[in-house]
């Protein structure tokens, strides 16, 4: 189940992320191993988490590799590692689709979102590159703990895409 797409405002936010290049196959793994190994760092280092985790997509080429950061937002700038690296999601204005769901529903809903983009005129702030195509701003922040929630059709995920600021 998804609900209806919508534009909102988000202001800048301060992350700690592990960068990762994937497969679309190797995603469920990167993320098993990267997310603890995240949280363990923080919490070694006496930050907290300020919000829901994410993933945010740099580049993206479904057929070949995805450049992705593991990410969990931090209230402050942080002195990452070789390893674990500050970041910023830009603020602006994103389409934002709340998938409700089970995980491997997310490349449905991500469709939804950018077929209705299309719809309404929407462009994103994203580029094609010989890599695929560059994202500035593109994430799917995970409102449910697993861990917390053992019923995926339960389970919540905010899909956002910085948009352009113009319409097509």
């Amino acid at each position: 189940m998804t609900g209806e797409p919508q534009i909102q405002e988000r202001a800048a936010q301060h992350y700690a992320g592990i960068p990762v290049t994937v497969t679309m196959d190797g995603l469920p793994q990167a993320v098993d191993r990267g997310f603890p190994e995240l949280f363990g760092w923080l919490a070694s280092q006496g930050i907290a988490i300020s919000g829901p985790p994410f993933i945010r997509y740099l580049v993206i080429d479904m057929a070949g590799e995805l450049q992705i950061e593991l990410a969990a937002p931090v209230g402050a700038p942080v002195t990452g590692t070789d390893r674990i690296r500050p970041g910023i999601l830009p603020a602006g204005s994103y389409a934002v689709l709340r998938h409700t769901g089970p995980y491997d529903g997310l490349v449905a809903s991500n469709a939804t979102l950018r077929r209705w983009a299309q719809d309404h005129g929407v462009e994103f702030d994203a580029r094609d590159t010989a890599s695929g195509t560059a994202w500035r701003g593109r994430a799917e922040h995970y409102l449910t703990n697993p861990a917390d929630e053992p019923d995926p059709a339960r389970w919540q995920v905010d899909v956002a895409y910085l948009t352009s600021g113009r319409e097509a």
